[in-house]
């Protein structure tokens, strides 16, 4: 019965898992031209894992949880939760990529099961309640990603972004696995229950070195400063679709993953890790902001967006309080809509030769040439920057209104008047788009699936979307409750 339980728990592991193996063997077996069905199937399979995922986080039945695989994986809300995030993130991705391939026909069937395997690895970080299931998840998400960032093989940038990514990426698994060998050699355990229970009578100095190690190997993986270095290379050099994906879908799952270790093993010790996040909440807002102030490349500067408001996130995290664990997974969900929806604008600005165009002078007078596209790139800015009445602006006010609450009146007065900074460059598309005089060389666009994504996301963060905040606060309060639940 505990085997069968354990497969019904895992079942969008598994079945994502069965799904990509059964489509490399067609891709191998019929060759390239079955890639745009092989996507199809792929969106289907990564549907069909999000309503089984949010059958699970709806269900009273599985309001507390429960362990599969003899306790090395936990799928209880918190997870449910990521992993839905995670997979919608994915199946955007894939609807919007096959026409970004058009022009180099370079679009082959190994990337969208590259997909279906990184969110396997994903939804295994997420749900992880073993360090051994968590490293196995991560590499396997790390692997695909690499090879995504590469993809295109006859541009130059790629192949730098994905060896930037490969050697970069691999020296902070080896930094997480260390400090992962040092956890389990002063607790005796890999569980996370066991080493909570190992922390509570006393953190010696070889387990602080542990936390201090896994947390720098986290960092990266958020792209956290001071481990930031990263990503601006690896989101410019990288094809516009996998840049998306990076700054969705893994993005979710790297954050839900450090926040299950923080306040998972480590929850009982908050003193000891938190005045490292509460720098790298800081640092990551001032420096995202600075970075991105003189950039003129658009892909660059989400880059450093991106690693903005990984610091707003963190300062949730630093309250460590069930109110704040909620109020950063609501941020998760909205910078997700966010984040998709720019690059998907990104992806739509291309020049009568099919090349894409990623810098500001190339969306010079956009509201003039393309209206459309450039009222959706403002509403995306604007929430982005935290404007109301934007969505954006909900989730820095939960987040600042967590640590209000947790006594952080100081952290949250630097991150608001941080955010001001940030705001500059966000007002920066408004001003070149809206009263630079036109470059007018962005052509229509066609492609319906990209309106229909970019559509959604623009939707969801307008006033509209605060329709929406009353079930997403449900759903995240329920995922939070489940993080602080100690068997």
């Amino acid at each position: 019965m505990e085997f069968a339980n354990s497969f019904y728990f895992t079942a969008p592991e598994v079945g994502l898992t069965v799904s990509g193996l059964i489509l490399l063997l067609v891709a191998a077996f019929v060759g390239q031209k079955t890639t745009r069905l092989i996507t199809i199937l792929a969106v289907a399979a990564l549907f069909g894992a999000a309503a089984f995922t949010g059958n699970l986080l709806t269900n009273s039945a599985f309001e507390l949880g429960a362990d599969a695989w003899g306790g090395l994986y936990r799928m209880d809300a918190f997870g449910s939760f990521a992993k839905i995030l995670i997979y919608l993130a994915t199946i955007g991705c894939l609807i919007v990529t096959p026409k970004f391939f058009e022009q180099t026909a370079e679009y082959r069937a190994e990337y969208p099961i590259l997909m279906l395997f990184g969110a396997v690895g994903m939804g295994m970080m997420v749900s992880a309640s073993d360090l051994m299931t968590l490293y196995i998840g991560l590499e396997l998400s790390s692997l695909s990603s690499y090879v995504l960032a590469s993809f295109i093989r006859s541009d130059m940038r790629s192949a730098e972004a994905g060896l930037k990514y490969f050697v970069l990426g691999a020296l902070a698994s080896g930094i997480l696995l260390y400090g992962m060998s040092l956890i389990y050699g002063f607790t005796g355990s890999t569980s996370y229950i066991g080493i909570r229970t190992a922390l509570e009578g006393g953190v010696s100095a070889g387990s602080m070195f542990g936390i201090v190690f896994l947390l720098a190997g986290l960092a990266f993986k958020i792209s956290a400063v001071p481990f930031h270095m990263w990503t601006p290379d690896v989101y410019e050099g990288a094809p516009t679709p996998v840049t998306a994906f990076f700054s969705t879908a893994p993005k979710v799952a790297a954050i839900a993953m450090t926040m299950r270790m923080a306040l998972d093993p480590f929850g009982g010790q908050i003193e000891i890790w938190q005045q490292i996040v509460i720098f790298a909440a800081l640092a990551s807002i001032i420096v995202g902001a600075l970075g991105a102030i003189g950039q003129e490349n658009l892909k660059r500067l989400l880059a450093y967006s991106s690693i903005n408001n990984v610091g707003f996130i963190l300062i949730g995290l630093a309250a460590g309080t069930e109110q704040s664990a909620s109020a950063m997974l609501v941020y998760l969900a909205i910078y997700v809509a966010m984040s998709l929806g720019s690059f998907v604008a990104l992806l739509m600005l291309r020049d009568n030769d099919g090349n894409q165009l990623e810098t500001f002078a190339d969306i010079s007078g956009l509201s003039v040439t393309r209206p459309a596209l450039a009222w959706c790139l403002l509403a995306l800015m604007f929430s982005l920057a935290g404007i109301p009445p934007l969505l954006g602006f909900w989730g820095k006010f939960v987040v600042f209104q967590a640590a209000v609450e947790a006594d952080m009146i100081l952290l949250a007065a630097i991150g608001i008047a941080a955010s001001v900074i940030g705001a500059f460059y966000y007002i920066k598309f408004i001003k070149v788009m809206f009263f630079d005089k036109p470059a007018d060389v962005v052509v229509a666009e066609k492609s319906s699936a990209r309106w229909v994504v970019l559509g959604l996301c623009v939707l969801f963060i307008s006033p509209l979307g605060y329709l929406a905040t009353l079930k997403l606060g449900e759903f995240a309060d329920r995922a939070a409750s489940a993080l602080f639940f100690i068997i």
